[in-house]
């Protein structure tokens, strides 16, 4: 069993992407732990796909090229082989804005914790992201308590152990599965840490969901998220 199983959704991320994965490989080989690097390539447009071939002979390092299914499918098509190989599993983003610098904080006060959650310091939202993000948190903070500051941070360490039953229960094509993970979390008792992490605001690439699909999917996150909550009472009651 490795230590660490990290994934990484992409998508159109040319510009950045061989030097992201170069320095996420080259810090935790710095901190000699056992690990496999997930990199899902989610139908990429550019040229991220040959960008990514440059791995092809890394050991630690296995890109996955996939038909385009969004960003939530990906992380828990990620998540699933992640708990099968690592004890520890970190999901991150591939557009630099949360650096591998940071990571090793993280994996030091692990060890007491089942999850350590790296909260977005420095971020900047326009206005409607604000809202979303804000009735995001809102939303798992009343369904399954206050546990984790930052619900849908992309920069999250979990025990394998501790997500393996959630991740199975969720549908696969869950919007955004880091919300629904953070408040299963919070609500079964495990043990969470929150950690600052800087974020900083892209410098390459564009976001995936712009204008009004933007306000449609936080419709669908907040409807499969109070989905999963009445499952899970059902699923608890005597």
């Amino acid at each position: 069993m490795l230590d660490v199983a990290l994934v990484m959704p992409v998508y159109n991320e040319e510009a950045c992407i061989a030097n992201v994965v170069r320095s996420w490989h080259l810090m935790l080989s710095g901190l000699n732990v056992d690990f496999q690097m997930i990199v899902l390539n989610d139908g990429s447009r550019d040229g991220t796909r040959e960008a990514l071939s440059a791995f092809a002979n890394e050991k630690r390092i296995r890109v996955v090229n996939k038909p385009n299914s969004g960003h939530g499918p990906t992380i828990l098509t990620g998540y699933r082989e992640a708990v099968g190989i690592a004890e520890w599993v970190f999901q991150c983003d591939s557009d630099d804005e949360m650096k591998a610098d940071h990571f090793p904080e993280l994996w030091r006060v692990r060890d007491p914790c089942d999850a350590v959650f790296g909260f977005r310091q420095g971020r900047h939202q326009n206005v409607a992201r604000k809202i979303i993000s804000a009735c995001s948190r809102l939303t798992v903070h009343l369904l399954f308590g206050r546990a984790v500051t930052d619900v849908n941070t992309p920069y999250r360490l979990m025990r394998a152990s501790a997500i393996k039953e959630i991740i199975a229960a969720l549908p696969d094509d869950s919007f955004a599965p880091n919300i629904i993970i953070s408040g299963a979390l919070a609500s079964s008792g495990a043990r969470i840490c929150n950690c600052p992490v800087p974020h900083e605001g892209r410098r390459t690439g564009s976001v995936s969901i712009v204008k009004w699909r933007l306000w449609k999917a936080a419709l669908k996150s907040f409807r499969q998220t109070l989905q999963y909550r009445r499952a899970s009472r059902r699923n608890n009651r005597p």
